[in-house]
């Protein structure tokens, strides 16, 4: 079925028992094609596992994001320098925050956030890397995230005009806040250059105990000819390798 390859999040099952040595030769050995959000010292354990890096923050601060003008001065120097490590280390995506609202209306954010994107759009360009704008929920995780609905970071990114700037469509966290997810990405995929599971609710297993129907997503991410990573993100409830491979082949 899948014409993405996949990837797994660092922060998820890096934990408790779970070596770097241990996650990264488990996640090889299972298929992934990739890590993601690593620390950088363990960039080179990857890398000499045979997997790729999938994804890297671009930026500090999830709350502190690009809605904020007085944080642009910041953001550029921290994405600038992100972009140089991506091009070394053959990152495809850059991870980037809208912020948290702070009193920030819906136009407002979308005006700063694509001047904050535009300083940096033509650098993204230069260096072949995504800038992702993720989008986040704000009931349960992320109060406050101002990224929170699809037709918001649409805006964003067709604003900023730039073949290097999109979104990260989170699936978990899209779920909670607007649903719909077969038909947002049918109709929005142009704007998306990556993508991330959980199960809901919980932020778990992507199972039959969880809302979201994973295999009827993924056919419609793959009928979209989409060739990126798709990133399992989920906070495993039982064992680590065991969920990560149960994912793993659900996704194929």
């Amino acid at each position: 079925m899948a014409t993405f390859k996949q990837s797994a999040s660092w922060w998820c099952y890096v934990r408790d028992d779970m070596t770097p040595e241990r996650f990264v030769r488990a996640v090889a050995e299972i298929g992934y094609a990739a890590v993601e959000l690593a620390p950088q010292e363990h960039w080179p354990l990857i890398h000499a596992h045979g997997l790729a890096i999938a994804s890297a923050n671009g930026h500090a601060s999830i709350e502190l994001g690009l809605n904020r003008r007085d944080q642009h001065d910041r953001i550029e120097r921290e994405i600038l320098a992100s972009l140089r490590l991506a091009e070394t280390w053959r990152i495809p995506n850059l991870i980037c925050f809208s912020g948290s609202r702070d009193g920030c209306t819906d136009a407002e954010g979308i005006e700063a956030t694509v001047e904050g994107l535009r300083r940096v759009a033509r650098a993204a360009e230069d260096a072949g890397v995504y800038l992702a704008l993720e989008l986040l929920n704000s009931k349960v995780d992320h109060p406050g995230y101002q990224f929170d609905h699809t037709s918001w970071g649409v805006e964003v990114v067709r604003q900023v005009d730039s073949p290097r700037v999109r979104l990260l469509y989170d699936i978990y966290h899209a779920q909670i806040m607007e649903g719909d997810l077969i038909r947002t990405i049918e109709s929005q995929h142009r704007w998306f250059c990556h993508y991330h599971t959980a199960g809901n609710p919980g932020r778990h297993e992507i199972d039959e105990t969880q809302e979201i129907n994973y295999v009827a997503v993924m056919r419609a991410i793959a009928s979209t000819g989409y060739d990126g990573y798709v990133g399992q993100e989920f906070v495993p409830r039982g064992d680590t390798v065991a969920a990560l491979r149960q994912a793993f082949e659900l996704c194929c």
